[in-house]
């Protein structure tokens, strides 16, 4: 999930491919986050169809693609508990405005595998965004739109910080969640803490047995779903498309790996060392860039932004989305895109 650290901070202080047109997006992109309106149905998707493999860098990655091969391109990146699936009705809305739109898996989700088995199963911030880096290379796409929310915010703000002639535009939920690992040693207010207890659960080995035991696994990553989204009316069908993603033989590895890591739980690797130097220091992004807070996300700072805007110095814009969780893109998938779009004219 998102940065405790920048959440902290301010807590203290208080489907089918529908073709929609430009206008029709900026329609229901109002619609999705505008106080007392209803928001619009999202395209009746079902499931990505066809996901593609490639070799990238230590991975096999599985992908979902659609849109024109000559397209703009659009790298949208999805967290945890979630999957490709987080953006099963923005890619048809993406496609239709000639965007070739890229999805992968993360590594330890999904179809996506480690090449080798003596590969550290390491998700310390770097190494998952250099994973995207590789992806991009092996695909011939110098440069893209990057979007994401959870932990594909986090990528995407890394590569946008350290790459930034490899993206055109960024989307990041929740704004800027590079992970400071020292400043999270320090406690948070008791309320802020209070909903990361997941993260606590993942440092015992209770937590990681949990993770390795399949109904244990799926109820956890329900419960997180029920949790940080209130009002997201999802059904069985909806979960267990994307719970599948969790059978990955690494899944467990991965997710613990993660939160442990930027609690100052479990190393890195000494490869990735010069990478996180850079990223300690806070590196502001120059990138045009749109940032979405989810007002029902309890992870959402409050202030509109504020305690993040200096991080973005760049062409900038921020939204709030009313009535809408954490799972921005499956939640609200017409102002997700909306976003995208907008970001390429900053």
């Amino acid at each position: 999930m998102i940065n405790r650290r920048v959440f902290g901070k301010v807590v203290g202080m208080g489907t089918g491919a529908v073709a929609m047109s430009l206008a029709g997006l900026r329609d229901a992109s109002a619609a999705d986050g505008a106080p007392g309106t209803k928001p619009v149905p999202a395209p009746d998707a079902t499931s990505f169809t066809g996901v593609k493999q490639v070799r990238a860098g230590v991975l096999d990655v599985g992908y979902a693609e659609a849109g024109p091969q000559h397209g703009p391109v659009v790298i949208c990146l999805h967290g945890w508990p979630y999957d490709i699936h987080s953006y099963v009705d923005v890619v048809p809305l993406l496609a239709a405005q000639g965007y070739r739109v890229i999805v992968p898996y993360l590594r330890g989700h999904g179809t996506t595998r480690f090449l080798s088995s003596r590969t550290v199963r390491n998700a310390q911030q770097s190494a998952v965004a250099l994973d995207i880096v590789a992806l991009m290379d092996v695909l011939k796409v110098e440069k893209a739109v990057l979007a994401g929310f959870d932990w594909g915010s986090r990528t995407a703000d890394i590569i946008a910080a350290l790459w930034p002639h490899r993206v055109s535009a960024l989307v990041s939920v929740s704004g800027y969640l590079i992970t400071d690992v020292e400043a999270q040693r320090t406690p948070l207010r008791p309320r802020a803490e209070y909903s990361w207890w997941y993260q606590y659960y993942f440092s015992t080995e209770r937590g990681r047995l949990a993770m390795e035991t399949p109904d244990d696994r799926d109820e956890l990553c329900r419960l997180v779903w029920d949790t940080v989204s209130p009002t997201w009316d999802f059904d069985d069908a909806t979960f267990e498309r994307t719970a599948a993603a969790f059978t990955n033989p690494d899944y467990a590895d991965i997710v613990i790996h993660n939160y442990r890591w930027r609690l100052g739980l479990a190393d890195g690797e000494r490869r990735y060392d010069r990478y996180e130097k850079l990223l300690a220091a806070r590196p502001r992004i120059a990138t045009p860039t749109i940032t979405l807070d989810a007002e029902r996300d309890p992870f959402t700072a409050p202030g509109d932004g504020s305690s993040y805007r200096d991080f973005f110095t760049g062409p900038y814009e921020h939204r709030t989305l009313a009535g809408i969780g954490h799972n921005v893109p499956q939640e609200a998938p017409a102002a997700f895109a909306r976003a995208v779009v907008d970001a390429t004219r900053l």
